[in-house]
């Protein structure tokens, strides 16, 4: 979306509305996930998501968490560099969750073996 304002597609205020919609879900969605591997004792994957988890709070404590209107196009750089960022993150922590839950069920399936509860 933010490379429809560059091309002149979208109005600054219609894109701010549509954007600002989703900052805060976005952000809960991550703290939640946060406390439950903190909770269940997924150190690894907490300790992965920290720094988006501490970058987040920081936006919130100091009101910086949604998009103005009247900034937009000043600090468009910096908001695509950041989304692109967060794309990258989130890709990442996708396959390594998706190798950790293979993993897990490879060895559950090996320890069901060893003991003969198979099924």
């Amino acid at each position: 979306m933010l490379t429809d304002l560059e091309c002149d597609y979208i109005n600054p205020i219609d894109l701010v509305n549509g954007l600002n919609t989703y900052v805060m879900p976005e952000m809960a969605a991550h703290l939640l996930m946060f406390v439950v591997f903190l909770l269940m004792g997924e150190w690894f994957s907490m300790i992965i998501n920290l720094p988006l988890a501490v970058w987040n709070i920081n936006k919130v404590v100091n009101s910086r968490q949604f998009y103005d209107a009247t900034e937009v196009f000043r600090t468009l750089p910096k908001h695509k560099r950041e989304n692109f960022v967060k794309v990258a993150f989130y890709l990442l922590c996708f396959f390594y969750y998706l190798y950790s839950m293979i993993m897990t069920l490879v060895n559950e399936s090996t320890d069901d073996i060893r003991t003969g509860s198979a099924y």
